[in-house]
């Protein structure tokens, strides 16, 4: 007999602060999130058990954990804390869906997203691009403007063309719905639903108004879309109303649709704008690196118009742009509910937990990337990704839930940050702090605002 089978390995339970002393914690968390659980981590090591209010969160910070709960034994996991709280407010969406209803929402979406189809996009977001630099350029030599308002305008104009086929900007009031609709997320997801929405508190007024405001925008992209002499196409709208086309209650049907629709542009244009305006905040601390991508810009763009081929030459703005999400990953936190009880690095997890995977804090842990505070896009060069742990890396998630919008996110970013440094200089805001505000995704806190000159 074996020693193994005589002594087994224990199963213990995550070290972490007692209940009564963690009461301090759910304001500190309501403050500063990534604070707090960066703290958890560096006291009590990469497993941790933190009692929040009537919760206890399990935070678990190591690859294979990662890999454990999002992908080998994902069937044990539904979404967790936030997001099934978030669900009051944004619907049924893929993003907070689960089960059947999931499935059969990512096999509606799927096909938008397919390379082929990718590849027609090409010169869509380039336009948007190049629009971009235009309104830009014209304030070069003025006053600073607000970077993640531009990347915001930018990322729902490109969703739009790409996704949907239509143009959003002629609905003038959506971007300030979304900013309205992620509030009442977020707020949903720290005080865990127990705000009644029925209360006319001024911050559920505003939602309901900016709700009521996107089933109209819904009702006329899809009305607009029915009128096609053309019949349906390859774009989201009418793929969504073939798929609700045999329910038989209509009202059901149209807020399906405005869920997932509004699921589907919340989430795309956030972690795109994120990403962007973090990347032009690092871009300028670290002129050496823009410079480079300036360099490699004006070359890839001389060869002619852009298309799927070309995007293969942007290899340096591709590597810079991992880093940003290395360092700032749009997907900050994953969060799941364990459906049985289990076993995570040797740890206990009861049935019922709440489960936490943070990309943001696996992603600066130093036992995976050395000096990880430090901006170095060339972490990302092909020689150095070799033997790197596949799960160290997550800024889309991973697993059967892995965002699917990854590819034209990319391709977005990637052709914007191209032409604007092909062409402009941003610079910060002197004494500007800049901060991240962990929403649904990991923005800029309060905007950022940059000066722009052309070169």
């Amino acid at each position: 007999m074996s020693a193994t089978s005589i002594h087994p390995p224990v199963v213990r339970r995550p070290p972490g602060p007692s209940r009564a002393s963690a009461l301090g914690l759910l304001p500190r968390m309501m403050r500063n999130r990534l604070e707090v659980m960066a703290w958890a981590v560096a006291e009590y090591g990469e497993a941790v058990r933190v009692p929040l209010g009537p919760k206890t969160l399990y935070l678990f910070n190591h690859p294979d954990h990662a890999r454990h709960v999002l992908a080998d034994n994902a069937a044990n996991y539904t979404k967790g804390i936030g997001l099934t709280h978030a669900r009051r407010v944004i619907g049924d969406g893929l993003l907070t869906s689960e089960g059947e209803l999931w499935r059969k929402q990512r096999r509606v979406i799927q096909p938008v997203f397919q390379a082929k189809r990718l590849a027609r996009q090409v010169d869509a977001i380039a336009l948007e691009a190049e629009a971009l630099v235009d309104r830009l350029r014209e304030h070069s030599g003025q006053g600073p403007v607000d970077i993640r308002q531009e990347m915001t305008a930018l990322a729902l104009g490109v969703l739009g063309r790409t996704l949907i086929d239509a143009d959003l900007g002629a609905f003038e009031a959506v971007g300030e719905a979304f900013e309205t609709v992620q509030d009442q997320a977020m707020f949903e997801m720290m005080s865990l639903g127990a705000v009644p929405l029925w209360l006319p508190l001024p911050r559920t007024l505003r939602f309901r108004k900016a709700k009521r405001y996107l089933q109209e925008v819904t009702d006329s992209l899809a009305a607009d879309r029915r009128k096609n002499p053309n019949g349906f196409g390859d774009d989201i709208v009418s793929r969504l109303i073939e798929s609700v086309a045999d329910e038989p209650d209509q009202q059901v049907g149209r807020e399906r649709m405005r869920d997932e629709l509004v699921t589907l542009l919340l989430a795309g244009h956030e972690t795109t704008a994120s990403t962007l305006s973090w990347a032009l905040h690092l871009l300028d601390q670290n002129p050496e690196v823009r410079e480079r991508v300036h360099e490699e810009a004006v070359e890839v763009f001389s060869r002619g118009p852009l298309d799927s081929a070309a995007l293969h030459g942007f290899t340096y703005t591709s590597m810079v742009l991992e880093e940003v999400m290395r360092m700032y990953p749009p997907v900050w936190l994953l969060t799941r509910i364990a459906r049985e009880a289990d076993e995570i690095g040797g740890f206990a997890v009861p049935a019922g937990a709440d489960v936490i995977i943070s990309p943001y804090l696996l992603q600066r842990s130093e036992k995976w990337w050395p000096d990880p505070d430090k901006f170095d896009p060339e972490r990302f060069a092909s020689d150095r990704r070799a033997g790197r742990e596949r799960y160290s890396y997550i800024p889309f998630g991973a697993g059967p839930r892995f965002c699917v919008g990854n590819n034209l996110g990319m391709m977005e970013a990637t052709i914007v940050l191209a032409a604007l440094c092909r062409d402009l200089r941003l610079a910060s805001v002197p004494d500007q702090v800049v901060e991240g505000e962990p929403m649904l995704t990991l923005r800029v806190r309060g905007g950022l605002p940059m000066t722009v000159t052309a070169r």
